[in-house]
């Protein structure tokens, strides 16, 4: 069993104003990023909130996922949410896959790929995709390193794990620079405004 830890606890500080609640289109931010996950076929999806907690949890009552409070997600930052994710999941799943709320050009057919090579590869390996050499997210974190994630303090971040298990990472290689971009300023909202009119592969 395969489930999707999605962020959605930040403060937005950049973007002045809860980043998964924006609208886009017919829909806000992080129901874009569901979309493209239940289309994935994900077994779970688990939303962690934080930041304006109830009015992420009321925006997400109509869809297919749980919602997990981060009390720590001023102090701990994205670090104490993945940790508060991989808390809450069952024995059952084997592997988390780390998803960006604020990614909303997340396209299905990408979180796909990685899930086929995790399946492929089993589940001793680290699972991240690339464009043009460039990694981006969603990360695909197996069972046996969330011992290493909840470890870390919060002054380190993912990156420190993933350096820590450099031999341990598999790339894979996608066809589209949706996985390097999130929402992070006024200017990358405007820029996703005028994609989403083209319309996302998570539709």
């Amino acid at each position: 069993m395969i489930a999707a830890v999605v962020l959605a606890a930040g403060e937005s500080r950049r973007m002045g104003m809860p980043k998964p609640l924006l609208p886009l289109g017919p829909r806000r931010v992080i129901e874009w990023v569901l979309a493209a996950l239940v289309k994935a076929g994900l077994d779970e999806i688990i939303v962690v909130t934080g930041h304006r907690r109830g009015e992420v949890e009321a925006a997400l009552t109509p869809h297919p996922v749980r919602c997990i409070y981060n009390p720590d997600y001023a102090a701990g930052e994205m670090l104490s949410s993945i940790q508060a994710g991989l808390r809450a999941l069952g024995p059952q799943v084997e592997a988390a896959l780390v998803v960006l709320g604020d990614q909303p050009q997340l396209q299905a057919t990408v979180v796909q790929a990685i899930l086929q090579a995790y399946r492929a590869g089993g589940g001793e390996r680290i699972y991240i995709p690339t464009y043009e050499g460039q990694r981006g997210h969603p990360i695909c974190l197996p069972r046996p390193f969330w011992e290493g994630v909840l470890a870390l303090p919060w002054t380190a971040s993912l990156r420190d794990l993933l350096r820590q298990h450099g031999a341990d990472i598999v790339e894979v290689p996608v066809r589209t620079s949706s996985i390097l971009r999130d929402l992070d300023t006024p200017a990358d909202y405007e820029r996703e405004v005028r994609l989403a009119r083209e319309g996302y592969e998570g539709e």
